[in-house]
């Protein structure tokens, strides 16, 4: 069986014009995933949380889980 945790992380966007200008970051995910592994815990996938029609995400949920 396993125990599963999420992380809400929100992301950014800047640039000018269309979507071919503009750059998504997502700040501290390896940060965080880095820590989640210290604690035994894997990394298996994100999700978008928050999404414009426009495709713009803004937060994704990190998904860790661990066996218990």
């Amino acid at each position: 069986m396993y125990k599963y945790e999420y992380e809400t992380i929100s992301c950014g966007v800047g640039g000018w014009g269309l979507s071919s200008d503009k750059i998504y970051s997502i700040e501290n995910y390896r940060f965080i995933i880095d820590k989640k592994a210290e604690s035994g815990w894997r990394y298996v996938g994100c999700i978008p949380t928050k999404q414009l029609g426009t495709g713009y995400v803004h937060e994704i949920d990190l998904i860790f889980e661990k066996e218990v």
